[in-house]
């Protein structure tokens, strides 16, 4: 009965499919956020922001602010509700947040330290968030929201790990954040000696810190991070450098992230990826393909078609928007 079941499963999920839309941009698209069949949102370079309402068929794109800006991560709420976030050293990284559909624009944090830089956000509900960046003087960038972004705290660093030399993440997909429940969240680290998750269980008051096998260095580490409960998860990433390799890319967890046992099947860097809501099924995606596991991640099947920077699914849906590089978008369904 057990095999049968698993079979049903991979079946029913089998063959995801990629349709190409047109975005109307040639920016390089970072961010995605899927809030229904009809409505999404992306954001890249350029200081671009992007809504359908029509399930892709069209993309307005948005005014946030003259600045020219780099927005790779954004975060939606709602159909009406999004929270941008900008990178760069100091003042460049910032929040922005509409609560009219993209017409009108709040800026809510702008950094004041110049050696801030901000990496990604992630929300558990409309009033808590939080946002990583890379660390300071050894010391871990962690921010959180507990108004809706009205004020953002940065967390002292006694609540803190030390950071690791050079430690923060990759600004490359907005998904080096994962959130679970209503205050638990994993953070995925690179660019240092050695690729670590950082854990909270009290919306980011204190933190754990834990070792994972994937390779690490200046261009590899953690590129993203997902949890489909509060044990099991998966991490990817690789070298962004060598974007055809899958060396020590892939782990996966089943005690909540203090422990990672490093698996393979990917075929190339990948730079986030996402559990089909309610699900055993993992999509991982990069700039060069993407691959799907029926399984929790034990094996793995390339996914036919173009790659992307980023995806996300619609909440308790299983198709979503990946967006990447000159303006890429696509749909993907199982």
């Amino acid at each position: 009965m057990t095999n049968l079941l698993t079979l049903l499963i991979s079946l029913l999920f089998a063959s995801p499919v990629w349709t190409t839309q047109n975005s109307g941009v040639t920016a390089r698209l970072r961010g995605v956020s899927a809030v229904s069949e009809q409505v999404a949102w992306a954001s890249g370079s350029g200081s671009t922001v992007l809504r359908t309402t029509d399930g892709g068929k069209t993309w307005s794109s948005l005014t946030v602010t003259t600045d020219k800006l780099d927005f790779r991560d954004i975060d939606a709420i709602d159909a009406n509700t999004a929270y941008a976030l900008s990178i760069g050293n100091g003042e460049a990284s910032r929040i922005y947040k509409t609560t009219d559909g993209g017409q009108t624009w709040t800026l809510e944090f702008k950094n004041q330290n110049p050696k801030a830089f901000l990496d990604a956000m992630s929300f558990w509900d409309a009033e808590h968030g939080i946002v990583f960046g890379d660390s300071i003087e050894g010391k871990l960038d962690i921010v959180v929201t507990a108004d809706g972004g009205k004020n953002w705290n940065r967390i002292i660093s006694d609540k803190l790990p030390a950071a690791l030399e050079n430690e923060g993440a990759f600004a490359a997909s907005g998904t080096n954040i994962a959130i679970y429940g209503k205050q638990e969240a994993w953070i995925g680290t690179g660019a240092a000696s050695k690729a670590r998750v950082l854990h909270t269980k009290d919306g980011g008051l204190s933190w754990q810190a834990f070792e994972t096998p994937l390779a690490a260095g200046q261009s590899s580490g953690i590129f993203s991070v997902a949890f489909r409960d509060a044990k099991h998860g998966v991490i990817v990433g690789g070298d962004y450098t060598k974007e055809e390799e899958a060396v020590n890319n892939l782990a996966l967890t089943y005690d909540g992230g203090q422990t990672w046992t490093l698996t393979s099947g990917l075929t190339g860097f990948r730079s986030v990826v996402a559990y089909v809501p309610g699900t055993k099924t993992i999509v991982a995606v990069g700039p060069g393909g993407g691959d799907y596991s029926a399984d929790d991640g034990k094996t793995w099947k390339p996914i036919v078609g173009p790659g992307f920077d980023t995806f996300s699914f619609v909440p308790r849906k299983n198709f979503g928007w990946g967006a990447g590089a000159k303006g890429g978008i696509g749909f993907l369904k199982f």
